[in-house]
């Protein structure tokens, strides 16, 4: 009787405990996903917006493949978190992040820590 009502209550406190434990991990890695993906769009926009001025070949490949960034975010699933394919499709926008930085020859280096964001050039 003792080992039973002990396993519930057990059963009880642990079910309480992770719950809250999972909440903050989440909390906090959906700000840090946030963050790096607001981050990426605010990049994006900017120099879509320089870019705009300059009708040239080089630029309008530019152009073309921070359009295609810009969709893939604008298309990124924020409000499912039970989205199968959510990290697929995060690796998918670091990776075109990276491919349109490398066109406009820029180093980025995204670090998302417990004190800050930044994206440095």
């Amino acid at each position: 009787r003792f080992h039973g009502e002990g396993y519930q209550e057990g059963l009880a406190e642990g079910s309480h405990a992770g719950m809250a434990e999972g909440r903050r991990y989440g909390a906090l890695h959906g700000a840090r996903m946030g963050s790096e993906i607001g981050c990426y769009l605010g990049f994006a926009l900017t120099w879509h917006c320089l870019l705009q001025k300059c009708t040239d070949e080089k630029n309008s490949k530019k152009i073309r493949a921070l359009n295609s960034l810009i969709g893939m975010i604008q298309k990124f699933p924020y409000e499912d978190p039970t989205y199968d394919k959510l990290q697929e499709d995060l690796e998918k926008i670091r990776g075109k992040f990276k491919q349109v930085c490398s066109m406009l020859n820029i180093q980025s280096d995204f670090r998302v820590g417990t004190e800050r964001s930044s994206l440095t050039f």
